[in-house]
């Protein structure tokens, strides 16, 4: 029999973390709709009527009416009208604006599903680290991707510096076109990747105390070293669990005592930074 004291029992709902989250279309300030508005006006326009809407889906008359009131005054303009007279007493339809907020509403929240799940495949174990890249699933060449924030932004008549925080608190500074800068709407708090083609980084060793002309000088410790025929390619771990992947020449691994364990400082210039942003 096990001690109680040494065994506890297993908290309800432990398990594999998921994500959830809904979506609300807003007019100006005020909320439009969500879900369940939306799901209102979908009933309007299956059962032609008020009534048979808020009988389908659940609620009094006058709460269903409310809601459809509301909705038309937040959006302008009338998502639902109704007719009078006629043979069969008047009906209740949507209007082509109402039609196309719904057929709307079905596709971001259809996307919003596929992203929420895009998301959590990648943040849900808490054992990996989080990825935009795995959540935006974007492919490139360059073998070092880092996610990170816009922290400053410096504008220059041809340039802009961009500098960026990672999560681990390393910093990277980019020099990208004016152009560039509008294009991709970067400013403060943006999220940003930043791609380094693994040529263009140079290790140093022993530079404490030196002054070098690269913006971007990130210490770390090798943990894998891979030779080849010309070149090798370095693998750094990087303060924060950040990895970043160098290839330089034999000539320069051996010149350099370089093998694992050995601290070394990855040198980056802005210029070669390329720096990228959900569309």
């Amino acid at each position: 029999m096990s001690d109680p004291k040494t065994k506890a029992p297993r908290a309800r709902g432990q398990g594999r973390l998921s994500l959830a989250g809904s979506i609300w279309i807003k007019a100006g300030d005020e909320n439009l709709g969500g879900h369940g508005r939306i799901a209102l006006l979908r009933a309007v326009a299956e059962q032609g009527s008020i009534t048979q809407a808020a009988k389908a889906y659940g609620m009094s008359y006058k709460a269903a009416w409310d809601a459809i009131d509301a909705m038309n005054r937040v959006a302008g303009e009338p998502l639902v009208e109704r007719s009078t007279g006629g043979r069969g007493g008047g009906s209740t339809r949507l209007t082509e604006r109402g039609q196309r907020l719904v057929q709307r509403y079905e596709q971001i929240a259809g996307v919003h599903q596929r992203f929420l799940g895009l998301v959590e495949a990648a943040a849900a174990d808490l054992a990996r680290e989080f990825s935009l890249l795995d959540v935006i699933n974007m492919k490139t060449s360059a073998r070092n991707q880092f996610s990170g924030k816009v922290r400053a932004l410096r504008s220059g008549a041809v340039n802009d510096e961009v500098e960026l925080e990672l999560p681990g608190g390393q910093r990277l500074v980019a020099i990208v076109p004016c152009d560039s800068t509008a294009a991709l709407g970067l400013r403060p708090g943006v999220a940003v990747v930043a791609l380094i083609q693994s040529s263009n980084i140079l290790i140093a060793t022993g530079i404490e105390g030196c002054k070098v002309s690269a913006r971007n000088q990130l210490a770390g410790r090798i943990e894998q070293l891979r030779p080849g025929a010309v070149n090798a390619e370095v693998e750094l771990a990087l303060s924060g669990g950040a990895r970043l992947v160098a290839t330089v020449t034999q000539g320069s691994v051996e010149q350099l005592g370089l093998a694992p364990g050995v601290a070394v400082t990855a040198l980056v210039k802005a210029s070669d930074l390329v720096l990228a942003v959900l569309a």
